[in-house]
């Protein structure tokens, strides 16, 4: 029932289209050669969807499919909120017509006026933004890896870690990557950082541990740094969005995945924490199992603060925003930064700093790219390293975080 609903939207939304086609020429072969492009994209996506196998999970062909289903679908919406936009004009138009003429002896005339032309063709050109939009997201965008920076001042910084350089990465989604070339380079941009800790925040594969067989050797020339590089596991790493034959395989696919983590020199943390030292003063680095609202509660926030006290400076790794948001901000004990990803930013969004900040996904995440701050608390959402579902990125960037900790001093 859900794909007949969806299939009958989307030949709603191809009528609509097609009637902008209409308006603009006459020629029948356009017409019929855009209705067989049309048709030709619905079959593709129907058949690559009808043959998901549930024991694999995401596939590039099925990357590729919502890809083409976007790339078809997303410029037809625009061209619907014009013609629709344009129908409910004609439509009282079309009203007043009527009784004009019925009640009050106006001339005889066509009641309902004819679409025109130039509103299709406005609709058209207007469409063609997001599609070049989306062509560029899949071939350019997905790779456009960002290296953002920010400097934070904490008065109870430990004096000794004064200047401490962090960089974070999330989501890497290795599942997803076509381009070794691009993934090389990224690799050597997190290299360049010359930061002084390494944290990864979740979402090492899309579904199976297969996925970063390829992906071992080029993350594991991510160096470490003097402090280490540490990490925290994501939704996506418990295998939990496939068919498996039996629990004993989802969990040995669940034990590949963290053993991932060993063969690229990142220390897994599974509900604990650990400590970086520096001249007899130390910070703590926390890291929980996944804790979303609206997905898998396996982390333990006061088990992996077990060994950790008040007085302690902490950095929590944590990769479902959504938990600094009802559980970590309000928590007794005061995690100075908090480090998420999860979002991806929806991978589709505008930033224009100073001018405008807007995705989709806000609308479901209060926190959902970039640097927050209540009362002292820090909570840093990086945009992710990866791509997921769509196989592309529009105006939210693939992002590598650098994070500068200051120690505050006090104006004598």
């Amino acid at each position: 029932m859900r794909w007949i609903l969806l299939v009958i939207l989307y030949i709603l939304i191809e009528f609509y289209a097609y009637q902008a086609i209409k308006t603009i020429t006459k020629n029948q072969w356009v017409q019929i050669g855009c209705l067989a492009v049309s048709l030709f994209i619905l079959g593709y996506v129907i058949y690559v969807f009808a043959n998901y196998d549930r024991s694999v999970g995401p596939t590039k062909y099925s990357l590729r499919a919502t890809a083409v289903l976007l790339l078809a679908l997303v410029p037809k919406l625009v061209l619907v909120l014009f013609l629709f936009g344009e129908d409910v004009i004609r439509v009282f138009v079309g009203g007043y017509n009527y009784l004009t003429t019925t009640f009050f002896g106006g001339k005889d005339t066509q009641y309902m006026p004819d679409r025109r032309k130039f509103i299709s063709q406005l609709a058209l050109g207007i469409a063609a933004i997001p599609f070049a939009g989306l062509l560029h997201g899949i071939f350019k965008g997905k790779y456009n890896f960002k290296v953002i920076k920010h400097v934070l001042y904490f008065k109870d910084l430990p004096i000794a870690f004064d200047g401490l350089r962090i960089a974070q990465i999330s989501d890497i989604h290795s599942g997803s990557f076509d381009d070794a070339a691009k993934i090389e380079y990224a690799v050597d941009l997190i290299n360049e950082q010359e930061t002084d800790l390494i944290l990864f925040t979740g979402d090492i594969v899309n579904t199976v541990a297969d996925e970063m067989n390829d992906w071992i050797d080029t993350f594991k020339r991510i160096k470490t740094p003097e402090f280490g590089k540490y990490s925290v596991l994501g939704n996506h790493d418990y295998g939990e969005y496939v068919t498996w034959n039996s629990q004993q395989e989802k969990d040995a696919n669940f034990d590949a995945i963290k053993d991932i983590h060993t063969k690229i020199d990142f220390n897994l943390l599974l509900n604990e924490s650990v400590f970086i030292e520096k001249q007899g003063e130390r910070i703590a680095i926390i890291g929980v199992e996944n804790w979303g609202h609206n997905f898998k509660k396996a982390g333990d926030l006061k088990k992996a603060s077990e060994k950790v006290s008040n007085e302690d400076f902490k950095i929590l790794l944590s990769h479902d925003p959504s938990h600094w948001e009802y559980e970590v901000k309000k928590d007794s004990d005061y995690y100075h930064l908090t480090l998420s990803g999860h979002t991806h930013g929806f991978q589709f969004g505008i930033e224009i700093p100073g001018v405008v900040r807007w995705s989709p996904v806000q609308y479901v995440y209060k926190q959902w790219a970039g640097m927050y701050n209540e009362m002292g608390r820090y909570l840093n959402v990086n945009r992710g390293f990866g791509f997921h579902a769509f196989p592309g990125r529009v105006g939210i960037w693939p992002e590598i975080t650098v994070i500068e900790l200051r120690k505050e001093v006090k104006p004598s």
